[in-house]
């Protein structure tokens, strides 16, 4: 049996990477605002604080917070447009 493999396909990538709170969120913000609803977003960021910021940022905007993943420190956060 042979396993295949995905790619999910984003419609923006964010690096956050270095930025400290507020500012992934902030990025965020200000680079989804020209997308249509149900674009999709990968954040890429390493600041703690994101972990609780993004999916609060997203339950306030009306965004759908798909999910987040860890690895070697760096955070990936994928988020619906509502």
């Amino acid at each position: 049996m042979k396993h295949r493999a995905y790619v999910r396909i984003m419609d923006l990538e964010i690096d956050a990477l270095g930025l400290l709170c507020p500012l992934p969120v902030l990025r965020l913000r200000k680079r989804m605002e020209p997308l249509q609803s149900g674009a999709e977003v990968r954040l890429i960021a390493d600041d703690p604080a994101a972990i609780v910021d993004v999916p609060h940022f997203c339950n306030e905007s009306g965004h759908s917070f798909v999910g987040m993943t860890e690895k070697n420190g760096q955070l990936e956060f994928i988020i619906r447009k509502g």
